[in-house]
């Protein structure tokens, strides 16, 4: 979603008396700032497969600095529905920064990303009462439209501890999770794309947590503003018939369960400024 700065060159040629050559304009040089702003509606907003707005719609936005010598910050935006993990919580802030380099048709991605949810409260994890929180550090590469990242928790994951097979909580922290993600952005001309995805969630010291996710999906831009459809889909166990315990089977203020992983379409308006 990042857009470079090109500058224009201005070339000037201007007929003069041979002794009163006129000297053509200096080129202007491209800044080395790039900033950027997105904004997005997407009919449910699912993180890494899992719905985080218990099927409900999401409006999302941020905004980006990226600088020529590769660094870039960040700062990303979305609501969020308390079940999905937050207690009390319904805002995502994603603070993020890093390094970005490029080496023909290959890339280089590394850094950190902090997900803040204000107002939320932490139920079971080392500190109860403390507001959710999640501290990962990355490390991406790509190649033309196919890219790969691997995503490591320096923290609890969002400051949830461990529990053994019937659900029981235990005083394991789950440091060390890993998300690795594979995608494919593939553009098709004339404002259509495709892409794909599939990831895989290894959490640490959580019985029945690790599972995998996919996504499938089509674009389209007009006149700046992409409107997207995708088919998302995951294993993560969240059932409510099962006779193991499922992680992933939430439950509203309401008491009313459901299963934040079952396969879902997602359609989506979203425009970069």
């Amino acid at each position: 979603m990042k857009k470079s700065l090109i500058a224009l060159a201005l070339v000037g040629a201007f007929a003069a008396p041979a002794f009163a050559q006129t000297a053509a304009p200096a080129a202007a040089e491209a800044s080395p700032h790039t900033l950027t702003a997105n904004v997005g509606l997407f009919s449910e907003y699912r993180f890494r497969g899992i719905a985080q707005t218990a099927s409900h719609p999401a409006i999302q936005g941020g905004f980006d600095y990226s600088h020529s010598s590769g660094l870039y910050v960040g700062n990303w935006n979305s609501n969020v529905d308390s079940s999905a993990g937050f207690p009390d919580g319904n805002i995502e802030m994603d603070l993020y920064g890093g390094y970005k380099a490029a080496f023909g048709d290959f890339g280089l991605d590394v850094g950190g990303i902090f997900y803040y949810y204000p107002g939320s409260s932490v139920n079971g994890g080392k500190n109860n009462g403390d507001t959710v929180t999640n501290k990962e550090l990355y490390l991406g590469a790509s190649w033309k439209f196919i890219s790969a990242k691997v995503y490591y928790s320096v923290d609890d994951y969002f400051s949830m501890r461990g529990f053994d097979n019937t659900g029981t909580a235990t005083s394991k922290g789950t440091r060390g999770s890993m998300y690795g993600d594979l995608s494919a952005n593939f553009d098709l001309g004339s404002g259509w794309g495709i892409n794909g995805h599939v990831g895989y969630m290894d959490v640490k010291n959580q019985a029945n947590a690790d599972y995998t996710d996919w996504k499938l999906g089509v674009t389209k831009d007009i006149n700046g503003w992409v409107i997207g459809a995708a088919y998302i889909g995951t294993d993560a166990k969240g059932s409510k018939n099962a006779s193991s315990y499922q992680p992933y089977l939430f439950t509203k203020a309401s008491g009313y369960q459901y299963d934040s992983g079952k396969d879902t379409v997602v359609v989506s308006v979203s425009r970069t400024f």
